[in-house]
């Protein structure tokens, strides 16, 4: 069983690299194949049998019987499921759990379902990206600092857990065996990402770091804002920090039972790690370089890096002194479209190439209406480089198509 385990959890980067190169190189017949399986799979729903399909998998026909929508006509559908409609309404498999945007989109969060079909898609751009990047910064048996946070679920009326589309997947047992396989497992126990007080795991994630900092090879989060916003607070608490580490006794300032239960496990008294920090900080000017100072290994920084975040490269420079930031991949709360397989290039020029496998694209051209007529959506081996386009996505988790409103343009990388 041992073996059977650890053949399952195997990762060769440059297996994957090879079988994204030839998803790519073939994209429209995956396109259509992807297509025809979520026809095939959601035929049968309320909401797909209303558009007179009648069985048909096809592209044209999808095109000119199902519309175009936003989330907004989908929502009496989604609040059905929320609400406990066990019918297939727009996916022929179960929504187990709802995820809840950012809001950035209609200054209010949305429900968006989430079902393992979304979670495998989102292991499959992890694992893609991932192999991209070590190519070029390889890691081997290290671990990342991850400044991630899961925010409590609640129950709907229906019964269905809802969260946070990063909760969601944090909570997911995938997410572990993940980066497990990638040989990048985090630093900070489930207590601490999962804690109820955001400032109490930020604390410990920074101490939980330290402890293991030299195995940190990646120091990461979700949004570049949040690393920031890490290490400004590792300026005002380091003392203390220090402190902690010297004498093996964790602040009062966490107070969270769970919290403070599993840093005990991990919390040593360790004079010389303590000096070791305490000797680097106070030579540090304006604490240009901080990262590398204390994480001598980190190979990279990564998170997501465009859109609303690039207003945080300059102070995340600063942090990360001659490290490389790596700017993560592309998506939504409704699902992922890109992955970014040009590690090398800084967050400001980053592209992303679109695996065909995940979900169905098309792409709206950003151009005046003529005569009142909208532009026509093309498929995603139709789009021109460098053009500028509004992304429709039908994906797996009941035929969610919508424009979304994505922070930046999307430019697409067909190898």
């Amino acid at each position: 069983m041992k073996m059977l385990e650890e053949s399952e959890n195997k990762f060769d980067p440059q297996q994957v690299i090879d079988e994204f190169e030839l998803l790519s190189k073939d994209a429209g017949r995956i396109q259509e194949e992807t297509l025809q399986k979520i026809l095939e799979e959601n035929g049968r729903t309320e909401y797909l049998q209303q558009w007179g399909l009648n069985g048909k998998t096809d592209q044209v026909s999808f095109k000119n019987c199902v519309p175009l929508v936003t989330h907004k006509d989908l929502e009496p559908y989604i609040h059905r499921i929320v609400d406990g409609d066990l019918t297939p309404i727009l996916t022929r498999k179960s929504i187990t759990t709802i995820s809840l945007s950012s809001g950035t989109t209609q200054g209010k969060p949305k429900f968006v379902p989430f079902n393992e079909e979304l979670m495998e898609s989102t292991m499959q751009i992890f694992k893609t990206s991932f192999a991209f990047r070590n190519r070029e910064f390889p890691v081997v048996n290290g671990k990342a600092l991850q400044f991630i946070y899961g925010s409590k679920q609640f129950k709907t009326k229906g019964g269905l857990a809802a969260g946070t589309a990063t909760t969601n997947v944090y909570r997911n047992s995938q997410f572990k065996k993940t980066m497990k396989a990638m040989q990048t497992p985090g630093c900070s126990p489930d207590e601490v990402i999962f804690g109820p007080d955001f400032n109490q795991s930020l604390y410990c994630h920074l101490l939980c770091g330290l402890i293991l900092r030299n195995e940190v090879q990646v120091v990461s989060s979700t949004f570049a804002h949040s690393i920031v916003h890490a290490f400004r607070k590792f300026e005002q608490v380091w003392q203390e920090v220090v402190a902690n580490i010297r004498d093996g006794v964790l602040s009062s300032r966490v107070t969270v039972p769970s919290i403070r239960s599993a840093m005990s496990k991990l919390l040593k008294p360790d004079p010389e790690l303590a000096d070791t920090i305490y000797n680097k900080c106070i030579r540090l000017s304006n604490w240009y370089g901080l990262i590398p100072e204390l994480f001598p290994n980190t190979r990279y920084i990564y998170g997501i890096m465009t859109g609303s975040m690039e207003p945080y490269l300059k102070k995340l420079r600063h942090y990360a002194g001659e490290l490389p930031l790596l700017s993560a991949d592309y998506g939504s709360s409704e699902g992922w479209i890109g992955a970014n397989v040009n590690p090398e290039l800084p967050p400001e020029l980053v592209t992303y190439a679109v695996l065909p496998n995940i979900g169905y694209f098309e792409f709206i051209p950003l151009v005046e209406n003529v005569d009142g007529v909208e532009a026509t959506p093309v498929g995603l081996t139709e789009v021109k480089l460098g053009e500028e386009y509004e992304i429709v996505v039908t994906n797996f988790a009941g035929m969610i198509l919508f424009f979304p409103s994505l922070e930046m343009f999307f430019i697409v990388l067909l190898l």
